[in-house]
């Protein structure tokens, strides 16, 4: 009988014990950097890099929330400068007709420089 009692004994530390001691390993040291020392926290780089995707992200989309407001914009003027030479004759050439053609020109470069993006 005491052999069965140390065998269950045996078992019911090897089964409670041995895995206590695994779950408290130390955890294993992180490599060395170029410079000798630990490289610097990857969790922090991966926070910064996100943050920075993010804020490229809403950069373009207000980028292409202007792009569509000055085309919308475009697109009216230049019906607006069709209206005007259609109302005007071969020998008439309206001031108005000028600054319309001046304003949509204008225009189309800021629409074109905003299409090239903040290079």
């Amino acid at each position: 009988m005491r052999p069965h009692r140390m065998a269950w004994t045996l078992l019911f530390c090897l089964l409670f014990v041995i895995p206590t001691k695994a779950q408290t390993q130390a955890p294993s040291p992180r490599p060395l950097g170029r410079s000798g020392s630990a490289p610097a926290s990857d969790d922090a780089n991966d926070a910064q890099q996100q943050q920075a995707r993010d804020l490229a992200k809403k950069a373009n989309l207000a980028r292409q929330a202007l792009l569509k407001a000055d085309t919308d914009k475009l697109l009216k003027l230049a019906v607006e400068l069709k209206d005007y030479v259609d109302k005007s004759n071969e020998n008439v050439l309206s001031v108005d007709v000028l600054k319309k053609a001046e304003e949509i020109e204008k225009l189309a470069h800021s629409v074109k420089d905003k299409m090239k993006g903040p290079n």
